[in-house]
């Protein structure tokens, strides 16, 4: 190196001894002939064993291989910045920063000026959150697995179609997460067939969990034959005393057919209206008498159960608001009236393809996916 190389070098110390990154400048031969003190401190070592040496010669054959290139790179574009090392003593590495940039002394002479910046904290902080993204996703595995688990115990408990006797029973359940809190119920006891749905508020495991409670105290109610209405009481003070929360309440439709004297008991609770439709007539719609459960201690009406009679050919359809809290792509609700016209037109055909052409029509009016659990229970006297 000349005087003139020299005189240059020594006016740029000043300049980089101050920086708080290590620096070193490389000539056109990429040996060193500068190194600042901090990069010496990165290095471990004193400058008398860097000085006028490849930087190359510092790491390993396959490392050197690889800085090889990225110098040709940076030659070739004049500039470059990338995440390398720094060997040390022992074997370590400090993982750095690398930014290079050629430049020319007043002279035209070429050099590289590169600096190294100490990302050690930046790269501890990365695998801190590689591991812990690991484990995120471990977790969210192990949670989707026993969602998956708890969406087939919750469809085992779901009523399937069946024939009581005479009597056809169409269901329908789909929640609108892996897990809901809707739930239906079909339940032959000796000459009576109860049937209900139940809408837990809000979506997913909270509700699922809530229902599934509901359905197993409803279970245990239908085998000891208490009435509608009683059930209703018990329910609301069950859910209010083990359950009480004001995140969760309830609607629930219930019916209780007993087909040798033709009669219907019926009882409902903060619920849409359920329907008894003859096929191709306007359905009567049997509404609510009691508030929603599950918030109030009276919310059981005192005369919350009626009885009526029903004819041959009678269709019962309750239903959760999944199918009447729908809209459309103008944002119009679809409501218990559009409800009862899409059961009037489908009550035409036999019970199975009622079903299908009831959710067919729900999902044609619907824009986008469903918004809410849905449950649906058909059944037609004969």
């Amino acid at each position: 190196m000349n005087d003139s190389q020299h005189k240059w070098i020594d006016e740029m110390k000043c300049v980089l001894e101050t920086l708080n990154q290590g620096v070193i400048i490389n000539d056109d031969r990429n040996r060193i002939v500068f190194a600042n003190r901090l990069f010496l401190k990165m290095m471990g070592l004193p400058a008398e064993e860097l000085l006028g040496r490849p930087v190359t010669e510092l790491y390993a054959p396959e490392d050197a291989a690889v800085l090889e290139k990225r110098i040709e790179k940076r030659q070739a574009e004049g500039h470059s910045q990338h995440e390398f090392f720094l060997p040390q003593k022992g074997g370590e590495k400090l993982p750095v920063l690398i930014t290079a940039q050629r430049i020319e002394d007043p002279d035209g002479n070429k050099f590289a000026v590169i600096t190294t910046t100490d990302i050690t904290e930046q790269k501890r902080a990365e695998n801190a959150l590689r591991e812990a993204n690991a484990e995120l996703e471990q977790r969210h595995r192990e949670i989707e697995e026993d969602l998956l688990l708890a969406a087939r115990v919750q469809q085992s408990l779901a009523p399937s179609r069946l024939t009581w006797g005479k009597v056809s029973v169409e269901t329908f359940y789909q929640p609108v997460r892996t897990i809901g809190g809707d739930f239906g119920l079909v339940a032959p006891r000796g000459g009576e067939l109860s049937l209900m749905v139940c809408d837990v508020s809000g979506h997913g495991i909270g509700s699922a969990l809530v229902a599934n409670r509901i359905y197993t105290e409803t279970m245990s109610q239908i085998e000891r034959g208490i009435g509608l209405g009683a059930m209703m009481k018990h329910l609301n003070t069950f859910v209010k005393g083990n359950l009480g929360s004001s995140v969760f309440f309830f609607t629930m439709v219930a019916a209780r057919l007993n087909y040798e004297d033709r009669s219907l008991e019926f009882a409902g609770a903060g619920h849409p209206p359920a329907m008894i439709v003859q096929p191709g007539e306007t359905p009567r719609l049997l509404e609510s008498r009691s508030a929603v459960l599950g918030l109030l201690d009276d919310a059981v009406d005192n005369e919350a159960a009626i009885e009526i009679s029903v004819r041959p050919g009678d269709r019962v359809v309750i239903y959760t608001d999944g199918f009447t809290e729908t809209f459309n792509k103008h944002r119009d609700m679809l409501g218990v009236d559009g409800f009862s016209e899409m059961v009037r037109e489908a009550s035409k055909l036999p019970l199975p393809e009622m079903k299908s052409q009831i959710l067919n029509r729900i999902e044609a009016w619907r824009s986008g996916p469903a918004a809410d659990d849905m449950s649906l229970v058909l059944i037609e006297v004969p």
